[in-house]
């Protein structure tokens, strides 16, 4: 059997829809499918449950059951989350189907693996890409990453960028001491870091909101909440949990400053949601946060970048921040100017277009 031309079939991780753990990963994949269907794509859904990327058997089973069903030849977009995790599935069905991959974060940078289990990690994620008929990078230093990590043929590595939708510019709070942090709290967010460099920070009075779920890795969240006492900062931190939807707008309206204090991060889609409502950016400059950051139309930096792990550095930034008022009236002026330029996830959607496209077979187009 033949699959049809402009049919996608993609496999999504089981949580992709629930409100309660929100992830860049899993608004890029709704969005990219809202989007495909938007511009002429069937796009056929497969959610694959499971706690990825180190599902039960049982899910590994249903995964390969799903994939199974498939049509031969079809074009198959696939989050890497699951299917570098499950080479044993995956690639078996390389030669039947037409794979792509889309990777969100190299499965083995994930912040607090054993070394052991980071190499069989990346021994998975390098059996998937490697069988794979196209890899999609979500930002030009993951796709440098993947390069320097995976003997990937020239050709088969693409990059198609988050986009963000458009939305008011924030009003804040006042202007200058209501920070907010939209990052689930694992240790690769480095929620930890950030409350050192606000305990650092402590003669300037700072408000936080840490926006992110609580949940997803509780031991460390304990050791976050268990800083904020020790540093007394329990008056100045708030760690709120997940937010979406309107909740999570409201978050953004209140900002007056956006900070990231992550170890490495892919690209850091709250930058660009923070710049699409004018609020300037405090990060760590690590991955592909650069790339969201950008500058405005006239050069200038809507934001500032601190080296990674640096808890002093991003005390400093803070400091500036507070005591400089024109240097935040320069960061506010960039930011709404890098606000008219960010790309929308439609130009997310024609660049994985363009990667699908080649794939979809030439056979049934005579019949």
């Amino acid at each position: 059997m033949i699959s049809d031309r402009r049919t996608v079939y993609t496999v999504l991780p089981g949580n992709v829809d629930d409100p309660g753990a929100p992830s860049g990963g899993n608004t890029y994949d709704r969005r990219v499918c809202r989007e495909l269907a938007g511009t002429g794509w069937s796009v056929h859904e497969i959610t694959a449950p499971g706690a990825w990327p180190q599902p039960a058997p049982a899910d590994r089973a249903a995964l390969a059951t799903a994939l199974a069903a498939v049509p031969e030849r079809a074009v198959v977009l696939l989050d890497g989350l699951v299917a570098c995790a499950a080479p044993d599935v995956v690639v078996p069905e390389a030669g039947r189907l037409r794979p792509v991959v889309l990777v969100h974060l190299p499965l083995a940078d994930e912040t607090g693996l054993t070394r052991r289990a980071a190499s069989e990690l990346h021994r998975r994620e390098r059996q998937t890409l490697l069988a794979a008929d196209a890899v999609v990078a979500t930002s030009d230093w993951a796709a440098r990453r993947l390069v320097g990590r995976h003997p990937l043929p020239a050709g088969r590595l693409h990059v198609a960028a988050p986009g963000v939708d458009p939305a008011p510019p924030a009003p804040g709070t006042d202007g200058v001491s209501r920070l907010l942090c939209v990052a689930a709290v694992t240790p690769r967010k480095g929620h930890d870091l950030l409350v050192e460099a606000l305990a650092i920070a402590a003669d300037r009075r700072l408000e936080c909101v840490c926006v992110g779920d609580l949940d997803r890795a509780p031991g460390h969240a304990a050791r976050v909440r268990r800083a904020v006492r020790a540093h007394r900062l329990g008056d100045r931190v708030r760690l709120v949990g997940a937010r979406t939807g309107d909740d999570l707008a409201r978050a953004y309206a209140a900002a007056d400053l956006l900070v990231l204090a992550s170890r490495t991060e892919t690209y850091g889609m709250v930058v660009t949601e923070a710049l699409a409502r004018g609020v300037p950016v405090l990060a760590t400059d690590t991955g592909g946060v650069a790339e969201a950051l950008g500058r405005a139309p006239d050069g200038a930096h809507p934001g500032m970048l601190v080296p990674p792990a640096d808890p002093a550095a991003l005390a400093a930034g803070l400091r500036r921040w507070l005591d400089d008022p024109g240097w935040r009236r320069d960061l506010r002026r960039a930011a709404a100017a890098r606000r008219r330029t960010l790309p929308g996830w439609q130009a997310t959607a024609a660049a994985l277009s363009a990667v699908l496209t080649d794939l979809v077979p030439t056979v049934g187009r005579n019949g």
